[in-house]
């Protein structure tokens, strides 16, 4: 008899609306086009550690294209090369690749598909390296990933973001407040710059162009003069000031990105009133931007990327990222999208249109 061809799929990273949207196409195109066995592999490459994975019939994927998170589940504190052990003063980290790689061979599939950010995705690029038949598809709301012009997730939580912006306009109004809305991105601004201008922010703040307090202080003054007794920052969590450092939140010691960025917002809001005298209010979006239903907008571009994952996989072009190029959908290698984060050039056209219509960035 004739062995059925078989794949498997895993999710790596932080949590991102369109993740079931990606595996429903890709379970989807490889059954119906092509007869194949896919497994899911739960919680990223933990599962593939402990050996957690089960078969996607086509059941299973049918009806998750509206759900925000992933039926496989994910994990951002498992690098297979470094792997933690235990926790406190006794945890240490050891090299379990060779036991994933061993765990791929027992499985018998063709190809690992690896939906994920920078991190995973450096992780994949290695295995790939060491003969693991993999490909990739973009996985991030910063959408900060190389060899993309757009991540599924990105329109997701921008349009979150907005509506957060939106609503807080409201109440900055009616008490004449300043009110700062902090959103993720690490060292990315894309995040906070699409949804700042989307959402009217007076002064937009990103990791990309270094602030420097005294302008900040200037434009809300500003606008309280011209009667505009309010104003309404966005500030991406990786901004920073001028010859500054970026705040950190918290160390997590047992991830492989262990610098946790935030509180920004609030650091902020004590200056801006002191030198302002104006009540001044944070709120910090956090994960409310990862969660909820995916956009329409994020479920076409998950469903074009997780189709383009097969494609690839049936042209036997291992160690690709399907990747979003203007209206099309082609590939890029797993190691150019794994080289580090993509951040905004600051001469950005929507920095520049930004600017034109009096958005200060704080430089």
């Amino acid at each position: 008899m004739k062995r059925t061809r078989s794949i498997a799929i895993l999710s790596g990273g932080g949590d991102c609306p369109g993740t079931n949207a990606v595996i429903r196409a890709v379970a989807k195109k490889a059954i119906i086009q092509f007869g194949m066995e896919v497994i899911g592999i739960e919680d990223g490459y933990e599962g593939l550690i402990h050996r957690r994975w089960r078969k996607l019939h086509y059941a299973d994927v049918s009806g998750i294209l509206t759900i925000g998170g992933t039926i496989l589940g994910t994990s951002n504190k498992s690098d297979p090369y470094r792997y933690a052990i235990g926790e406190g003063k006794k945890l240490h980290f050891r090299d379990v690749s060779k036991t994933v790689i061993a765990n791929i061979k027992k499985l018998g599939v063709e190809c690992l598909v690896c939906i994920g950010g920078d991190g995973t995705l450096f992780v994949s690029n290695k295995f790939y390296k060491e003969g693991v038949p993999i490909v990739a598809v973009p996985k991030t709301i910063d959408n900060d990933l190389r060899g993309t012009d757009v991540t599924f997730g990105f329109d997701t939580a921008v349009s979150i973001a907005t509506e957060a912006i939106d609503r807080v306009h409201t109440t900055a109004q009616s008490h004449h407040r300043v009110m700062i809305v902090e959103v993720m991105g690490r060292i990315a601004g894309w995040l906070a710059l699409y949804s700042g201008v989307a959402g009217g922010g007076d002064i937009i703040l990103i990791p990309e162009i270094p602030y420097n307090i005294e302008s900040i202080v200037r434009k809300v003054k500003d606008r309280n003069r011209m009667g505009k007794r309010f104003s309404i920052v966005v500030v991406s969590e990786g901004a920073k000031p001028i010859g500054g450092n970026v705040v950190v939140r918290q160390i997590v010691k047992n991830s492989p990105e262990q610098v946790r960025l935030g509180g920004i917002s609030f650091v902020l809001g004590d200056q801006i009133e002191r030198a302002t005298c104006i009540e001044t209010r944070q709120v910090v979006l956090g994960h409310l931007q990862r969660g909820g239903t995916p956009t329409p907008t994020d479920r076409v571009l998950a469903t074009r990327l997780g189709t383009k994952a097969v494609e690839l996989i049936e042209a036997r072009q291992f160690g690709y990222m399907a990747a979003v190029k203007g209206n099309d959908i082609t590939a890029v290698t797993i190691e150019e999208a794994a080289k580090g984060p993509r951040n905004v050039p600051v001469e950005h056209p929507l920095i520049t249109s930004a600017r034109a219509v009096g958005t200060c960035f704080g430089d």
